[in-house]
């Protein structure tokens, strides 16, 4: 589970910008004298109610800092002394953001497992004081509540949260290769039960307001306000205390029960997982499903069954000591700093490091409504960008809407949208099979196929309706943007962005710069990306850029691989087994056979032997047998509509006998095979780096797992050297090197690192 989902979660816990606002005011309270030393923690008395506000003056969200446990220690040992006082309310000054989690940085601080744990038991001591607190405490809930701020939460008496979109609840520890180490994995199984608990702590998925009610998470909900004198979010601020300030003194005079009497579906399944054998088959089923989906290659997802387990089965005390140590012992696995590293990876990627456009892209045309281009059309549409989708043909124009229409409108059968704010959000989309409009257009994207010569056609006619200041954006896989550019009459305003199938899902964007391209255009491409949501990087310009010429080479590989008589389902195996979350030979059908040909021939031609591998003669063949991938219903597997399962396409097991090729015993086990493809994904990655395709490690990381599906457990192909060791790689390599010759000759930065122990990738 947490090795499948690892991805998307990561991006719905990046930190976000948040404002502060002002106290409230109005109404008859005393302030601590003691507040004025206090930076994150203050409080005032309303009446009888202690209403804390916490707010972190050094970052955009809340975090369970040092710091701020300690400020909090004190003031609820100040409330508890107040005999004015009888009640609390918990609540955030942070518009958004209630406590995102942790303070990462403090845990990575950690010399050693030991230390993490001692951190993991100071927090369990704290939310165990509340929980036990002799005044209840009401959590007061607006914005994302987090890992440690769920556990916070969820240690208070009462819950109340908005329902508005930025409030989730989540533990995302799984995530960064954690465990909810501050009492949640013994205090949600008997919030929401134990099916519930496991869903969310081993998915790490995010829950929305009216759902956690439902859960049991939360006691209440309320409504968002709207705007008034104020924004609507202060509104709702104000309007969020003040229903939590009533409830904790209904709570107080027991006018509002905190017991309340279960329903009868949950009598029952209290009363079934009583049984010792229904939970131990609970654990036995859960501990299958993570086994499949994450191949046993993240620790994390095993210790939260072990902590929940061992607090069901032998006690609250032994619950805690265990959920402690196993959070020390995952703090310090390879596992976990590969996914931190992914994490403080994404977030540098998200920032804008050539600073502010001249002019923002409010206008934007795309050319091409295939795949790609309606694509990009949706994840600009709904942010407000004024967007003209253009084709050559009705037909194509049609379909091109109509996949930007049911994007929407799945998002309505979720209920993220309305009907409303989809046809809003649709009348953001012109489409037409002309250039009118164009002069007005901010920046031009083409998505057109993948042939030079009907690209220089495209940047000639578009160059000839558009302003001085439109820039136009190339989205090739793997053309050099200076060939593109080559027919420009102003080359500093192109630049290239490559996007990732399919893109409303895929979050890695790959900007290409040239050495003509001017700052400004980088920095208005990068600006875009953001506000399309994606995660960025910007690579120098060649053959393949980045991520297409890493790929290639592990494809090469697994051509030859299949040739040596390796099925297509071993082969997904392997690499799955690896930590890859798509088999190779599937990969392959995505990407598309006759893409996957094309580039293998381009960058055969650019690079010479050394990308080579298989024989290229089999992807033709099976092009020209109509075997182009999923997309053509065949490729290495025949896809049948509405079926999961996929059989291997006999066609092509006669294509590879054809061309079959002898292996060679002393590099073709099934970890030798393993290797062969990533050791050729990863010197490539870092001959990038030498030769200055790349900014930096970081952004090569980035860019493999969110762009290529490398190994999120193994942390990017960086990381990855780092943590396997460089010298060890390179003795690989060298065996492979005496079989099939330069395709295995490591580079000159690899054997740096192989020769200097000292040398790492990431400090």
């Amino acid at each position: 589970m947490a090795g499948v989902r690892v991805l998307g979660v990561l991006s719905k816990i990046t930190p976000r910008r948040f404002g502060i606002i002002p106290g409230i005011s109005g109404r008859t309270f005393s302030v601590a004298p003691a507040m004025l030393a206090r930076t994150h923690v203050s409080y005032e008395v309303k009446d009888d109610v202690a209403v804390i506000r916490i707010n972190d003056p050094n970052s955009k969200v809340n975090t369970l800092s040092i710091q701020m446990q300690n400020e909090m220690t004190e003031v609820i040992n100040e409330i508890w002394a107040n005999n004015a006082v009888q009640s609390a309310v918990l609540i955030s000054s942070k518009p958004g953001c209630f406590i995102a989690g942790a303070d990462i940085n403090m845990i990575q601080a950690c010399n050693s497992a030991e230390e993490v744990t001692k951190l993991s038991q100071e927090g369990q001591k704290m939310f165990d004081k509340i929980a036990k607190s002799p005044k209840p405490v009401v959590a007061a809930i607006n914005g994302s509540c987090l890992g440690g701020g769920l556990e916070f939460a969820i240690a208070c008496q009462y819950r109340i949260a908005t329902k508005s979109k930025k409030t989730v609840l989540g533990t995302p520890e799984v995530m960064l290769g954690l465990l909810p180490g501050a009492g949640g994995t013994q205090r949600l199984p008997k919030m929401v039960g134990i099916p519930s608990a496991f869903d969310m702590m081993l998915t790490g998925r995010n829950i929305r307001a009216d759902k956690a009610k439902k859960m049991g998470l939360v006691d209440q909900v309320i409504d968002p306000l709207g705007p008034g004198l104020k924004s609507p979010e202060d509104r709702t601020i104000e309007y969020l205390e003040e229903i939590a300030v009533d409830c904790a003194r209904g709570i107080a005079s027991k006018k509002i029960k905190l017991n309340k009497e279960k329903g009868m579906m949950q009598k029952l399944q209290d009363y079934i997982i009583g049984y010792e054998f229904v939970r131990q088959q609970i654990y036995r089923t859960v501990h299958g499903k993570v086994m499949k989906q994450s191949k046993g290659l993240y620790p994390a997802p095993l210790k939260i069954i072990d902590s929940v387990k061992t607090g069901l089965e032998q006690g609250s005390d032994a619950g805690y000591l265990a959920e402690s140590q196993n959070f020390g012992l995952l703090a310090k696995t390879s596992e976990s700093a590969a996914l931190t590293g992914l994490y403080h990876g994404q977030v540098a990627c998200k920032k804008n490091r050539f600073g502010v456009p001249e002019k923002e892209v409010k206008n934007l045309a795309i050319l091409g409504a295939g795949l790609m281009g309606a694509g990009i059309a949706q994840v600009t549409v709904d942010k407000g960008v004024n967007t003209i989708l253009k084709d050559t043909t009705v037909q194509g124009l049609s379909r091109g809407q109509q996949q930007v229409y049911k994007g929407l409108n799945d998002k309505t059968k979720k209920r993220s949208i309305t009907t409303f704010e989809r046809d809003s959000i649709l009348s953001n989309l012109t489409g037409q099979l002309d250039y009118a409009g164009f002069e007005k257009a901010d920046m031009v994207i083409e998505a057109v196929f993948e042939d030079l010569a009907i690209k220089h056609k495209v940047i000639k006619e578009v160059e000839a309706v558009i302003s001085p200041h439109c820039i136009f954006a190339t989205n090739t896989s793997a053309l050099p943007i200076k060939d593109i550019a080559a027919a420009s009459m102003r080359p500093e305003k192109v630049i290239g962005m490559h996007y990732f199938s399919p893109v409303d899902k895929m979050q890695l964007l790959e900007i290409i710069t040239t050495d003509q391209t001017s700052k400004d255009t980088t920095a208005s491409a990068v600006a875009v990306g953001l506000k399309q949501g994606k995660v960025i990087i910007v690579v120098g310009d060649g053959p393949g850029f980045y991520t297409t010429r890493c790929l290639a080479p592990m494809l090469a590989e697994a051509i030859r691989v299949l040739q040596e008589g390796v099925d297509p389902k071993k082969l997904d195996s392997l690499t799955t087994g690896l930590g890859f979350p798509v088999g190779t030979a599937t990969l392959a059908d995505e990407v598309g056979i006759d893409v996957a040909a094309h580039v293998a021939e381009d960058l055969g031609q650019a690079f010479g032997p050394r990308f080579g591998g298989g024989n290229v003669e089999v992807l033709k063949t099976m092009v020209d047998l109509g075997f182009k991938g999923r997309k053509s219903g065949k490729g290495c597997y025949v896809y049948t509509p509405g079926l999961k399962h996929k059989d291997i396409n006999p066609d092509v097991e006669d294509i590879l006998e054809k061309y079959k090729l002898t292996p060679n015993p002393a590099v073709s086990s099934d970890s030798d095979v393993q290797y062969r493809l990533v050791s050729r994904f990863v010197n490539e990655a870092v001959l990038c780096l030498q030769e200055g395709i790349l900014n930096g490690p970081v952004e090569g990381d980035i860019g493999a797992v969110f762009g290529l599906g490398f190994p999120p457990c193994l942390g990017g192909p960086f990381r990855f050297v780092d943590t396997f060791g460089a010298d060890k790689l390179v003795e690989k390599m060298r065996r492979f090197e005496e079989v099939y010759g330069n395709q295995f000759t490591p580079c000159q930065l690899l054997l740096d690192h192989a020769k200097d122990s000292s040398l790492k990738f990431h400090k």
